[in-house]
């Protein structure tokens, strides 16, 4: 397994991967979420397919350093209970 830190100029990566999301992602979606510096998303590849993926996003709150959510994890069905998830 390989996870790949997806940025801004990995739109095709993430709209490759878009079976693993609820609906597929679109260029104009993919591009406003890369593009935004507290967006994160990452990629597990197997054998050079996209496998599973999780989004998050930073966030800072007045009483509280900037902190990690979790937004959305999604593993393709063929991999899961397989340790794509952890």
């Amino acid at each position: 397994m390989d996870i790949r830190k997806l940025g801004s100029g990995d739109v095709n990566a993430l709209l490759e991967a878009g079976y693993l999301f609820d609906e597929s992602p679109s260029v104009e979606h993919a591009n406003t979420f890369l593009g935004s510096a507290g967006n994160h998303c990452l990629i597990a590849y197997v054998d050079g397919m996209p496998a599973g993926f999780v989004t998050g996003i930073e966030i800072s709150h007045p009483d509280k350093s900037t902190e990690m959510l979790l937004y959305e994890l999604g593993v393709d069905p063929r991999w899961r209970r397989t340790g794509i998830g952890k």
